[in-house]
């Protein structure tokens, strides 16, 4: 395999990103600290959650993915997910345990769905109910119902690709989906109240070992799936982070962006949390209700 790379780095390392990004920091004491706080410009609540909470609830999720879904390390998971914290949890989770994740930008409908689905192959696809754009809610189970029959490489994916989907909870119920079919759709909630999990540790991964596969936005063609390691990817981000951005622990750090972008990756989950700093989950667009939202975020 080392025959198709140009260069390799850290070679022999061994690294966990999950370990850098959360664990780190609560072993050295900031656990405290809030990791994430979220806000969405349509719903209008916030959520915050710390170090130490992200910690729990990433490793219950690894556990789950792990002993109920049987993903080990090298299984592909696509995460088709609105801005909303529990979405990173899964991205952590899956690099908890070496697994990797393919995030899809929850703007995208079944085709663009079922091309990055036939390019990864996933085991696993991780979701939730809605999603929210301005003026209009997205239900994404009949996205992915489709682009899971439009797949060309998974044979009848429709009926053999499980998802885990994220009810989501906010204003009584409103964004609940319901009426799926419980043979492939598994609720989060419920998978993990269903029993004592125990906290999946972080697996050490080589240095090289794929992180994630992020697909080009196909406008010129297939889209093309750029893959980030481990190592060079905790490395990089650090450096970056307190190099050009200046921030670290106790800085609160906003990007806004989407997770479904690679700025949404460097910028809004993984280099913040690896320089201990608070990230802003935004869900919104920067002129809805109004040109002053970022602002009011600020």
């Amino acid at each position: 395999m080392s025959d198709t790379y140009l260069h390799r780095w850290y070679v022999d390392g061994l690294i966990n990103i999950c370990y850098n990004a959360v664990d780190r920091h609560v072993d050295e004491g900031r656990g405290d600290v809030t990791a994430f706080v979220s806000y969405s410009a349509y719903t209008g609540l916030e959520e915050k959650i710390t170090y130490s909470e992200l910690k729990d609830q990433v490793a219950v999720y690894a556990q789950i993915l792990k002993e109920k879904f049987g993903v080990t390390k090298g299984d592909r998971v696509v995460i088709y997910m609105p801005m909303v914290i529990n979405s990173a949890i899964a991205m952590l989770a899956c690099a908890r345990i070496g697994a990797i994740h393919s995030v899809v930008f929850g703007g995208f409908a079944a085709k663009e769905l079922a091309n990055r689905i036939d390019d990864s192959l996933p085991k696993l696809i991780i979701t939730a109910s809605v999603g929210l754009e301005p003026g209009k809610e997205i239900k994404y189970p009949p996205i992915i119902d489709e682009a899971l029959s439009l797949s060309e490489k998974i044979p009848n994916a429709a009926k053999t690709v499980p998802r885990i989907i994220f009810q989501r909870p906010e204003l009584d119920g409103k964004y609940r989906v319901e009426g799926l079919d419980e043979s492939v759709y598994f609720d989060y909630k419920t998978l993990v109240e269903s029993k004592q999990w125990e906290r999946a540790p972080c697996v050490a991964v080589e240095s090289n070992h794929p992180l994630y596969i992020l697909y080009t936005s196909g406008t010129t063609g297939a889209p093309k799936g750029t893959v980030r390691d481990q190592g060079g990817t905790t490395v990089g981000l650090n450096y970056c982070m307190k190099q050009v951005f200046d921030v670290g622990i106790g800085s609160v750090h906003f990007a806004a962006s989407d997770i479904g972008w690679v700025v949404g990756h460097s910028f809004i989950v993984y280099g913040p949390l690896i320089r201990g700093c608070t990230s802003v989950f935004f869900e919104g667009k920067p002129i809805v209700p109004d040109p002053g939202i970022i602002w009011k975020v600020c």
